[in-house]
């Protein structure tokens, strides 16, 4: 199954026996503050105008837990997601496709989540809003109760010691911005730079300037080129596990499976005795 629809492959399943239920999850990075300007507001956005049908979800409130020792954006309680999902309709049997605001960052979270924890059918909207051609609506949906019950996943979760030991024995990408990698600017955290072994990939560089991604095999040639080649575990983490979740999905459109640290480098460099990188080398 591919890991993300096109609007047009979209607007044919939403007309179909079987419609998937559809997630708006409109969410951005802000800087905002520091300015004295508010943040962006997700919930206001989807007011204004949504896909017919979809339920907005809250990354921040639902995707993820309260920021702390675990980074600004952990693991949300697992029977709190649940929950929020089940109010949005979702099921175990049913579809499920998500979009934000063209970004990709907030979907790939939630997509990333649904999957993790056992459901089975969960896909992106390549390009988000922006790509869809159809009518838009301000009424709020009402949908009956889903029934996805999540379970934690085996696999496909690195927490701190584990993306130190992957950095080292396979390939952890760093999914930020090539200067905060560097360790040249770091507008949020305690310190700049990254994770020794660490390799730069910005998750920007995995989109065309519409914000649909590359070509899958644009995307593999990429990853291999930066150390992914077959039997070689793949790791990827960013500032808080939201950038870092949309090079996860990319890494799926090539087809090439990656452990997510959600900690990310909020959670990394917060700890004092944990060692930073500067500079373009990994090391």
């Amino acid at each position: 199954m591919n890991a993300i629809i096109s609007a047009s492959e979209l607007a044919g399943d939403l007309a179909g026996a079987r419609p998937p239920v559809l997630l708006d999850v409109r969410w951005q990075l802000s800087l905002a503050k520091a300015g004295g300007a508010p943040d962006f507001d997700g919930r206001a956005e989807y007011a204004a105008g949504h896909l017919p049908g979809a339920v907005f979800v809250d990354l921040d409130r639902e995707l993820a837990a309260a920021p702390g020792r675990g980074g600004r954006h952990p693991l949300p309680d697992l029977a709190e997601f649940g929950a929020a999902m089940r109010r949005a309709g979702v099921s175990a049997g049913r579809p499920v496709v998500v979009y934000d605001g063209g970004q990709g960052w907030a979907a790939a979270r939630a997509w990333w989540l649904l999957r993790w924890t056992g459901h089975p059918d969960v896909r992106v909207l390549d390009g988000g809003l922006p790509s869809w051609q159809g009518p838009l609506t301000t009424d709020t949906p009402d949908p009956a109760p889903g029934d996805f019950e999540p379970v934690a996943g085996a696999g496909g979760l690195l927490d701190a010691d584990a993306a130190a030991a992957l950095a080292r024995s396979g390939v952890l990408f760093d999914a930020r911005a090539g200067e905060r990698y560097r360790g040249e600017v770091e507008p949020i955290d305690r310190v700049g730079g990254h994770i020794p072994g660490a390799v730069s990939a910005p998750t920007t560089e995995n989109v065309a300037p519409d914000g649909r991604f590359l070509p899958a095999e644009e995307l593999r040639a990429r990853f291999e080129a930066l150390g992914a080649v077959e039997g070689t575990e793949v790791g990827v983490y960013c500032g808080s596990g939201v950038s870092a979740a949309h090079e996860v999905l990319a890494l799926a459109v090539a087809g090439i499976p990656a452990a997510l640290y959600v900690g990310s480098w909020s959670e990394w460099s917060s700890d004092p005795a944990r060692p930073v990188a500067v500079g373009p080398d990994p090391r």
